[in-house]
């Protein structure tokens, strides 16, 4: 899609890379994004050269990031959001990469195996989950609407990796059932990316909507590693758990948009 844009696939990878994850080097896209490093090298050149991105050196490397001063860059932003939005799940998953420094092998061997863990206890507690509660606020100027909701949360794990959730409920009006609804999310679990992505199964699940990958960043702590568009909305969304308890934030900001979500799981009502 943005190869016939930008006649070539090098800088299309480059961009939405950076979108993602903020700043690269050439081998680490290389390693990444399975490609061959030197017409990555030359595209980064190239766009160094343009304006369109800034380098400079951390030790040995040369690292690259959206220039703030290219005059086109909100949007450039705007049209790489779109792009990455209508990629298919397990492509946005190529570039959903953290970038942290680089750090000692045994510190980063350590780091790797604590997401690792924190990753499966959650993964853990998601079997357990067996009710919902959750508030929606919209926001339109200076008026602001809540509504409520409770549902039962029946669990099915079709693999050791996924697990489905099917949500059955109500929108409460004054504590009163109002409106009745279906809802359901599959989780998957990948331990080697430290990822679980999310999706919603409303046209079924060959049909899945991409919402979220969520990673660990601290204890009882996963954060969606990238803003998701949606059409003309961005999602964003974090976890924050405990022994008793899930709670799942989001957010939905759009042209017509300015929505807080806040889902509650618990193993019982």
């Amino acid at each position: 899609m943005l190869e016939e844009l930008f006649g070539s696939k090098s800088v299309a990878k480059i961009l939405l890379f950076l979108l993602v994850n903020e700043q690269c080097y050439g081998a680490q896209l290389q390693s990444l994004l399975n490609t061959l490093l030197t017409p990555i090298q030359k595209a980064l050149q190239r766009l160094d050269q343009d304006g369109i991105l800034t380098s400079h050196y951390e030790g040995k490397l040369r690292m690259y990031k959206l220039s703030p001063t290219y005059p086109l860059r909100n949007e450039l932003e705007t049209l790489l959001k779109k792009a990455y939005g209508l990629l298919p799940c397990h492509e946005k998953k190529l570039y959903c990469f953290i970038h942290r420094p680089k750090m000692p092998a045994q510190e980063e061997i350590r780091r790797t195996q604590d997401k690792k863990e924190e990753l499966l206890k959650f993964w853990g507690m998601l079997s357990q989950i067996r009710h919902l509660s959750f508030s929606a606020r919209s926001r339109k100027g200076e008026e602001s609407m809540t509504k409520i909701g409770k549902a039962t949360v029946e669990v099915l794990t079709p693999t050791s990796s996924v697990i489905v959730f099917q949500e059955k409920g109500h929108w409460f009006q004054d504590q009163i059932p109002e409106t009745a609804f279906n809802s359901s999310f599959r989780w998957t679990l990948d331990t080697q990316a430290c990822l679980i992505t999310l999706e919603h199964l409303r046209y079924g699940s060959t049909h899945p909507v991409f919402l979220f990958h969520l990673t660990p960043t601290k204890p009882f702590t996963l954060e969606a590693v990238d803003a998701h568009l949606c059409a003309a909305d961005t999602y964003l969304g974090n976890v924050s758990w405990s022994q008793t308890q899930i709670d799942f934030y989001w957010r939905i900001i759009g042209p017509s948009k300015n929505d807080e979500l806040i889902y509650h799981y618990t193993p019982l009502p």
